[in-house]
């Protein structure tokens, strides 16, 4: 059977609060009692001493006990509830309390049944103990002056106001307790509505991204860490479902247009032919050709992608002189840039060795240079630099060409994305060769980012660890 979280909450933290509760009562109650106790003991003994000293400083040096008070060791045995009889040095009784310890002992039943009609004896499980009697020797100035014999049952120190104060502790503790579980029982509950709200917000949020509205966002606001992060880790996973679906959408358009213009133009040539309107000529063929390599081209690139996607690449890594590879690959575009009236420049640190595939290098500069190239001015520029850092190699890729609008930049390395800026036919590509670029950069433990702005051009950054830096033998 399921359980809410909030009741789970509140039933983990009810039975938490219950067991301290408990815990806490029983130590407390068993250490205060059990020194209570000894505590009773002690004045127990206090009040025989006394009894003892009282009937010693009773003596008299000239008449022994004939004529001493017994209204004082009478008053004690009363107020304590004692049996006290005192022996002089022959043996013979000279004070009795009473007349046997039975009459103490019926003085005793009587509190207890007084205890009991009271409510107190059934809180401490009370009951008649064995009378006991102690006999202690008087002595005065090193003289032996008799006996004092102290009769009393077991529980004879537990008088009126003891019990009283036991029985007021112990209703402390439960009333205490009794307060602690209903504190408890609300602070759980405050505490399991205060983090089952935003949950339960969130779920719903989470629940509408699921039934497909993207749009949605979680406006859950807590002090509570975890829950703040769930819900901007849900609003970032809406906002990037969001924009995958706009992707998805866009590829769907790119593709069919892309798809559609050379069919439609072959399509057109075609039944030009068939009505006789077009005779067959080489130049025509020649335009068909170039359309189905247009074609081509378009399936070989997504077959490109799905491999990059299938699995990490193989990269064959060596030993290399990048600073001497870049110029290689800079003066294989030269004759390129200048056929248009560009220039391409460098600004290269000398002997960078590192540990690279090689070929995928080349890859990697030979899309950022056609990109740069397609997207130049009049007398357009570029520069490739490379730095040697702390951090590791740094290279970066500078235009002056149109640049990239601030509203595409964030999306510029996903699959078949392209500006609006390169839709052109004659300079548009199928939107992948980024993508690529930036799956290469990554499997080398690299990144690659782009800063832009309309009209003034573009930078591409390529950052690689110091790990593939390796010293010149």
């Amino acid at each position: 059977m399921k359980m809410s979280l909030m009741k789970k909450l509140s039933i983990s933290f009810l039975l938490t609060v219950i067991g301290a509760i408990l815990i806490a009562s029983f130590v407390s109650n068993y250490m205060v009692i059990r020194k209570f106790n000894n505590y009773l003991v002690d004045e127990h003994k206090e009040k025989v001493n006394k009894i003892i000293v009282t009937a010693q400083d009773l003596y008299n040096d000239t008449t022994g006990f004939s004529n001493f008070n017994k209204d004082e060791l009478l008053r004690y045995a009363v107020l304590e509830e004692l049996y006290i009889q005192v022996k002089d040095a022959n043996g013979n009784v000279v004070f009795d309390s009473g007349n046997s310890h039975l009459q103490h002992k019926n003085m005793m039943e009587t509190m207890m049944g007084n205890m009991m009609k009271n409510g107190m004896g059934k809180h401490f499980n009370m009951s008649l103990e064995e009378y006991m009697e102690e006999t202690h020797s008087l002595v005065k100035d090193k003289k032996n002056i008799g006996t004092i014999v102290v009769g009393y049952f077991g529980t004879s120190y537990l008088n009126q106001g003891a019990l009283t104060f036991k029985m007021t502790l112990n209703h402390s503790f439960i009333l205490s307790g009794f307060i602690a579980l209903v504190f408890g029982l609300g602070v759980s509950f405050i505490l399991a509505k205060q983090l089952m709200n935003p949950l339960v917000k969130i779920t719903k949020t989470a629940n509408e991204m699921r039934e497909g509205n993207l749009a949605v966002r979680s406006e859950v606001k807590s002090k509570t860490k975890e829950i703040e992060e769930l819900s901007a880790s849900i609003n970032y996973l809406a906002e990037t479902l969001e924009n995958q679906e706009m992707l998805r959408k866009r590829l769907t358009s790119d593709m069919a247009h892309e798809i559609r213009t050379p069919l439609t133009t072959l399509k057109t040539h075609v039944e030009a032919l068939l009505d006789g309107i077009w005779e067959p000529t080489e130049e025509r063929f020649q335009s068909f050709y170039d359309e189905i390599e247009r074609l081509t081209d378009l399936v070989d690139n997504l077959r490109n992608l799905a491999k990059l996607e299938q699995a990490d690449l193989k990269l064959n890594k060596t030993k290399f002189n990048l600073s001497g590879e870049l110029e290689k690959i800079i003066l294989s575009f030269e004759p390129l840039y200048s056929k248009n009236n560009h220039i391409i420049t460098s600004n290269i640190d000398e002997n960078v060795w590192v540990q690279m595939d090689k070929d995928k290098l080349k890859q990697i500069m030979h899309n950022l240079l056609s990109n740069g190239y397609k997207y130049l001015k009049s007398q357009g520029k570029v520069l490739v630099e490379l730095k040697k850092e702390k951090e590791g190699i740094c290279i970066k890729v500078k235009d002056n060409g149109i640049g990239i609008p601030e509203k595409d930049l964030p999306y510029i390395f996903e699959r078949f994305y392209r500006t609006d800026l390169s839709r052109d036919k004659s300079t548009g590509g199928s939107g992948i060769g980024l993508t690529i670029t930036k799956s290469l950069v990554e499997s080398h433990g690299g990144k690659i980012s782009v800063e832009s702005k309309e009209g003034e051009g573009s930078t591409f950054i390529l950052e690689f660890p110091k790990g593939i830096i390796c010293e010149n033998e």
